[in-house]
């Protein structure tokens, strides 16, 4: 059986960081969208124009909006794009066949998603960082507000499997995006009754040094989903560094 499947990117990046996905899922009859969400990728608008998570996750939310009543998609998240995803759970239940969280933010119906960002942050010391940038417009006291990869960051934590001329696409292509803790802090964005009624997995990306393994299990704890599989070998862009194992990950999914 054939099966569309809709990708939605993390921060910083864009539908660009799935073509080799979507060159297999189509080469193999399957119909795959991937999508820029707000000021991401080529979408046009900048980042003070895109004011809030629902800016944000807006193409994602129209494109949906958009199939017809009988169509059912696999959502696919990777890093901060869990929670896109999981927002369009929520509003969407009935036309999501499975959410698939590749090592992304997977929050919960019981707590706000904010949560799980901020999990991300507390877990992850400054130095870190490295090169890249966080930003904290409402001041340091209060949570970051937005930010972008620096270019050592991504070679040593999110890249560092993967080819070099991958790395190098990101360099020329990656932009600042919004966090939006504000608006996730809010309760009840998330039910059972509707998020939590639909399908989860979550593929875990065993050499990931942005979302480590033991954050990646904590998501898993924090919000167990149906099933968990695992990609050795894979950094943080797992559709990049081992693009066929998460082709074939995704196909044992939509069976």
């Amino acid at each position: 059986m054939k099966s569309h499947f809709v990708l939605v990117h993390g921060t910083g990046h864009g539908a660009w960081c799935w073509y080799k996905l979507v060159t297999l899922l189509e080469s193999a009859g399957h119909k795959a969208t991937a999508l820029d969400l707000g000021g991401s990728g080529i979408d046009p608008r900048r980042l003070d124009e895109v004011n809030s998570i629902t800016d944000y996750v807006s193409p994602l939310v129209g494109f949906l909006a958009g199939l017809p009543e009988e169509e059912k998609v696999i959502l696919v998240g990777h890093s901060y794009g869990g929670i896109a995803i999981s927002l369009a759970m929520e509003k969407f239940p009935g036309k999501v066949l499975v959410g698939v969280f590749v090592t992304a933010l997977m929050p919960n119906s019981t707590s706000p998603p904010a949560n799980v960002v901020l999990e991300f942050f507390n877990r992850t010391p400054a130095e870190a960082l490295m090169d890249s940038q966080v930003r904290f417009a409402d001041g340091p006291d209060s949570p970051p507000t937005s930010a972008i990869f620096g270019p050592r960051h991504m070679a040593t934590s999110l890249y560092q499997e993967s080819p070099p001329q991958d790395l190098e696409l990101a360099k020329l292509l990656a932009r600042e995006n919004g966090l939006f803790l504000k608006d996730l802090s809010q309760e009840s964005l998330l039910t059972e009754n509707r998020f939590g009624s639909v399908k989860r997995v979550f593929i875990v990306a065993e050499e990931d040094q942005l979302m480590k393994k033991d954050l990646q299990e904590w998501f898993i704890q924090n919000s167990p989903p149906k099933d968990v599989k695992f990609i050795a070998g894979a950094d943080h862009m797992v559709m990049l560094s081992k693009p066929d194992e998460l082709y074939s990950s995704l196909l044992e999914i939509s069976t």
